[in-house]
């Protein structure tokens, strides 16, 4: 029978978030580099690979992020989607209704990373605080002895 034993006695806090900066930072050189190879390989007629690219850089990034980067992580990538994922590139337009959905599906991709990081750090932290209270009695058997 293996036991999973934590090898440190102290616990550990949840890991701080990415400063804004970098995120955003982050994001303009990822979108800059995914719409361009986008460009490249596939071409500027079909943006709709260009948002689902820039939706999971968004996802990718909201998982280091605070959820204050979420807006602005999401309106870089859509300025690179506008501007040079879709004919003519170099030229910002908006098209009421398409461009509202691709900033609500960035921003929405966002801030799913966002949450789903905190989540799993948030559960992680609350096993590390209640691994060490309860202790099991000689006959008892946790599903997780048996691993």
């Amino acid at each position: 029978m293996i036991r999973w034993v934590s090898l440190s006695v102290e616990a550990r806090p949840v890991p701080r978030p990415v400063a804004t900066p970098l995120v955003w930072a982050t994001a303009f050189g990822g979108a800059l580099l995914l719409v361009a190879v986008h460009n490249l390989l596939i071409g500027p007629d079909r943006p709709g690979f260009a948002l689902a690219g820039l939706s999971l850089l968004a996802v990718l990034l909201g998982l280091c992020a605070r959820f204050t980067a979420a807006p602005g992580t999401a309106l870089l990538c859509w300025l690179f989607l506008n501007g040079f994922a879709i004919p003519p590139a170099g030229t910002l337009s908006w098209a009421g209704s398409r461009d509202t959905v691709w900033l609500a599906c960035l921003f929405t991709a966002s801030l799913v990373g966002t949450i789903l990081a905190r989540i799993v750090h948030a559960r992680a932290a609350y096993r590390r605080v209640t691994a060490g209270t309860a202790t099991p009695t000689a006959g008892s058997r946790d599903w997780r002895d048996t691993f």
